[in-house]
This record gives C-alpha cells, structure tokens and sequence, in this order.
C-alpha cells in the first residue's frame, strides 16, 4: 500500500524541470499539530539529505503556542535550540489546492539522552529525538519488523462542520455557529448533496494529496462527517491521518466551512471518534496473522494475545489516545464511546471491537481513540501495547463482552478526567518500558499543563449555576 516515490536525484530533477521556486515542510508536534514553512527549491537541495534546524520550541508550547512552565525536555532553561530535522523523501505529495506545491514531512533526530538524562534505552533508537511523535511510533515500528510482523493500519474520524471561517469567529462564540447542514441524518445522501461541492472536493482533492479515503459520508448529528481513510503500512497511515485532519481544515476554509476535531463538541450530541483498525501480517505481506481459518471466531492465537496486550496496557497509556480535557467528555455512557475495559466481536460499545472475517479483511478496531488524537502517538500506542501481548505470551483470558459494553464493569472502567489518566501514565513502568522515559515524562508533563490551564478557567457552567444562587 505504499505509494511509488521518485529517488531524490529522480526528485530534483523533476522539480527543476518543472521550475518550481518553492517547497513546503512540515513537522507534528506533540498534539498532533503540523507546524512548518516554504523555503525555495534551492534551499531545499541543501538541506534534502543533510537536515535542517528547526526551533525545539515546538515541543516546548501546547497547541496555543503557550510556552509550558514545567518542561524539562526544552524551555526557557535550555534556551529553545534548533533540533534536527530530517526530511523523509518518501513523504512527497503535491498540494493540489495550492498549485500542486511540493510537499514532505520530516521528524527529528538527536542525541536523547544528553538533553535530559531520564532515557537509558537512547542507544536503541538510533538517532529519533524520543519526543519526536513520529520517531516513536518509528521505533514501535522497528520493534515490530524485527518480531516479523508488518503492521497495516488505518484511521477513521468524525467531525462537526460549521459555516463560518475561523478568523472571523475566533472572538465570538463558538456555539453560535450555524451548521453545515440541520438534524441528526446519519448516512444521509440528501445532506451531503446540500453541501456538495464541499463533499466532492474533500473526497477528489485528498485522493491527489495522497490521503485516498475508502468513504465519506454524513454521520448522526448536525453538519458531522465521517471519512475512512484507505488501510496502508502503519507510518504511511498515521502520515495520511495527520495529513487529513489539516487537509480538510483547507480544504473547508476555501469552501467557507469550519471544521472541528473536538471530540466533543456539544454535550447534548454524540462526540467524535478517530477509531483506529490494524492488523499484523507476515514480512511479507503475503499473510494477515490475524486471521485463522480453522478457528470457531476466525481470530488467531496471535490476534488474541495482540488483543490482551491492548486491554492490558490501555488503562496506563490512555492520554495518547485521549489527549485532552474534552476528550473524557465523548467517553460518557450511551454516546457511542467506550467507557470501559471491554472486547467484543462486532461490538461498537466496547473499547475494542474484533473484526473477523476473510484472510485479507480481519482486524481490530480501537474504538477508545477520539479524532483529537495525535494519529501518531494513537497508533504507536495501539501498536506498542498490542507487541507487548504478544511478547508476553498474554492470554485472551477476558471473555468477549456481549450485549452493552457499559454494563461489563468486571475489568475496570477508563480514567474519568486527562488528570487522572496522566497520574496513571506517569507513574507507570509499563508506559515507561513501551515508549522510554523520557517520552512518558515529557507527554505527561504536556498533558498536565493541559489540565491546569483548563482548571483555572471560568466556564459557562459555573455561571450560570453559581453566579446568583451561591
């Protein structure tokens, strides 16, 4: 499923003789975020096989660009240096919405374990930056080439389309917003035709970016779309989803649409998903491991213990699936988001959902994952945990859960809140052992500066329930 790329030579000599002047980069942040610029052509040819510095600050402020006060990995103590970039070839696309501009992702390279100290598994990552989002589900990667496995993966979302573009609206109430298009049609070909062009344009104009979609279509609720992005080697596919969430905000802009990602956007309609489907297959590709035809479930052995290893882990890694204060808000009973530590064959109220079916389509479905991922981090988590079962030999000793997934409280319920979820994530050596110290430290420290900044933050709610009673 990967895409044909030219060699670099192959590269720049197309682009020369196409006289393209300039080139887009772009790199993730901690949040899932693509932060990047336009250097010219020439610039980009010193800079293809070498690097470029690219200010560490990124990794060093949230999603608002407010610097974090309890950083250890960068700040103001260390200055906010260049780390190193590195462009990844294989990455090229053209933006077809921009002139067919060339386009490539990079991450980032160094030396670990000189900036913090906190990461005594440095030397098994090479050069990976161990903040770097996709230089760890890089490393995941490598530890699942060197069992054997090839791992395919893609990723789903939901999302909420309003009228309106966003520096218009910034100041204003977001709530007032009016929808794409009105009422709870899930699956409606008459809403989609209401906003067509749009619906077109996002189906054809991700297919040349090279985030091909398997469907798109309306889901329950006012505006909200789902898309399902075709399966491929798990980088390629979290490329594709990080690819598709700032794709559509692009797209939508030149259409006069805004798009959320919230995973909750109202608490009276259902929030939005990015659940997560993978599968193992040999080197080769030639066989999904998955699949056992001569079993009553049509589920392997070794898919059951992939299996186990996600139950097992997900109660220590949940932030990397659920990243921020809203996303508890879509885990709630009843609204179509698990809630707890549960599995079932074709069950969409557990938190994994086991797909068997023929050798090519058996899977897993991770159905915790909310579309405020980091897709990156989503399904390094999804991969790392499920290797870990693997590794250990765990057994699927939790039976499949069957009827409502919110009832089966036999294995534990999901932490409630990002606060509770991060205490579990930092103090874990489980977390610690899958993604290294220094990641867990710094994500954790990250998504604890989320939660403060949401907690000194007056709301609606309490003022309307407090300002004259109390």
């Amino acid at each position: 499923m990967m895409r044909n790329q030219p060699s670099l030579p192959e590269l720049l000599q197309e682009l020369t003789e196409e006289s393209a002047s300039k080139v887009k980069l772009a790199v993730t942040d901690i949040d899932g975020v693509l932060r990047g610029k336009l250097i010219s052509l020439e610039k980009f040819r010193s800079v293809a096989e070498k690097g470029f510095g690219f200010c560490d600050v990124v990794f060093g402020w949230d999603a608002g660009d407010q610097a974090y006060d309890n950083g250890r990995y960068t700040g103001w103590h260390t200055g906010y240096p260049d780390a190193q970039a590195v462009i990844d070839i294989g990455t090229f696309r053209r933006v077809p919405w921009e002139g067919d501009l060339p386009f490539f992702l990079a991450d980032f390279r160094g030396a670990p374990a000189d900036r913090s100290g906190a990461d005594d598994t440095a030397a098994t990552w090479g050069d990976a930056l161990p903040v770097c989002p996709r230089g760890l589900l890089k490393k995941v990667i490598k530890q699942s080439e060197d069992a054997g496995y090839k791992a395919y993966f893609s990723q789903e979302f939901e999302w909420f389309n309003f009228l309106g573009k966003g520096g218009e609206v910034a100041a204003e109430d977001y709530r007032k917003l009016p929808p794409l298009s009105q009422g709870m049609f899930g699956y409606s070909i008459l809403r989609a035709s209401q906003g067509s062009a749009y619906f077109q344009d996002l189906f054809d104009l991700l297919e040349k970016f090279g985030v091909p979609l398997e469907g798109l279509h309306t889901e329950t609720g006012p505006g909200v779309y789902e898309a399902a992005i075709l399966y491929a080697e798990v980088l390629e596919a979290a490329d594709r989803a990080v690819l598709f969430k700032s794709g559509v905000k692009e797209i939508a802009h030149r259409h006069g649409v805004l798009p959320t990602f919230m995973a909750k956007f109202s608490e009276s309609l259902p929030g939005c998903s990015g659940h997560v489907h993978q599968s193992l297959w040999s080197a080769d590709g030639a066989r999904n491991l998955f699949y056992d035809g001569d079993s009553a479930t049509g589920i392997s052995p070794l898919m059951e213990s992939y299996i186990a290893g996600q139950l097992h882990c997900l109660p220590h890694i949940l932030p990397m699936y659920a990243p921020t204060v809203n996303s508890y808000k879509r885990l709630v009973e009843g609204a179509w988001a698990p809630t707890t530590i549960t599995w079932g064959i074709d069950n969409r109220t557990t938190a994994l959902r086991a797909l068997p079916g023929s050798a090519t389509s058996t899977r897993l479905e991770t159905r915790v994952v909310g579309s405020d991922s980091n897709p990156y981090l989503a399904m390094a988590g999804c991969l790392a945990s499920g290797l870990y079962g693997i590794r250990a030999g765990l057994k699927l000793d939790i039976p499949a859960t069957r009827g409502s997934g919110y009832a089966d409280k036999s294995r534990g319920v999901l932490p409630r809140n990002l606060w509770e979820a991060t205490q579990a994530m930092k103090g874990s050596t489980l977390a610690a052992e899958l993604f290294g110290e220094t990641f867990v430290d710094h994500f954790t420290r990250t998504r604890e500066w989320e939660w403060r900044q949401f907690s000194r933050e007056v709301t609606d709610w309490e003022l309307r329930r407090y300002f004259e009673i109390i």
